[in-house]
């Protein structure tokens, strides 16, 4: 057996985007609804992607804005980041930008293992980013996209897997991508 590879990875995005909610999903399988802000916590979870084992380190940070300047435990020994907004709300969709420039400009590279997350998909009737709009994001930044309903348990464990995908990739791991065959 391989061993396990540790992998620290931070969840960043604007208040009240469900950070925590969707981290917890995926750490304990619960939605947990309580509306206290994170100061900023660490969960640990084992989870097996193709075959080897990762030895994750959430590290869920509080909400963010457009102001806040980035902890150096925000940049040290971490190796990738998934950065959160809430489909209802346009103002997280646009911090969640700045907030990646400033992620960028604070790690020196020019790409880092990324996933966006467009949460709160369930709340059809509030949104207002369109999944189009997300996945563009995503497409200029060279990261990963998906929706999640952390409520839902939509893909909480889809979002974790695929951050540990992104980081095998940036590390020269990445297993072959599935050829999609098409039949005409």
């Amino acid at each position: 057996m391989p061993q396990p590879k540790s992998r620290k990875i931070a969840v960043i995005g604007y208040r009240s985007v469900g950070k925590s909610s969707l981290t917890i999903q995926f750490v304990e399988g619960q939605f947990v609804d309580s509306y206290d802000p994170t100061i900023e916590n660490t969960f640990n979870k084992m989870v097996s992607v193709n075959g080897q084992d990762f030895n994750l380190q959430l590290v869920d940070t509080a909400g963010q804005d457009e102001y806040s300047i980035f902890s150096q435990s925000h940049s040290v020994d971490l190796h990738g980041y998934v950065l959160v907004y809430s489909v209802t709300s346009m103002k997280s969709f646009e911090v969640v930008q700045v907030l990646h420039d400033k992620l960028l400009d604070m790690v020196g590279k020019i790409q880092v293992p990324i996933v966006l997350v467009g949460n709160k998909k369930d709340l059809h009737m509030e949104r207002v980013i369109k999944p189009e709009e997300g996945k563009k994001l995503a497409d200029s930044w060279g990261a990963a996209f998906i929706e999640s309903s952390a409520k839902e348990n939509e893909t909480a464990v889809e979002v974790f897997k695929r951050i540990i995908l992104e980081m095998e990739r940036a590390d020269g791991n990445a297993p072959p991508e599935e050829k999609k065959c098409a039949v005409m």
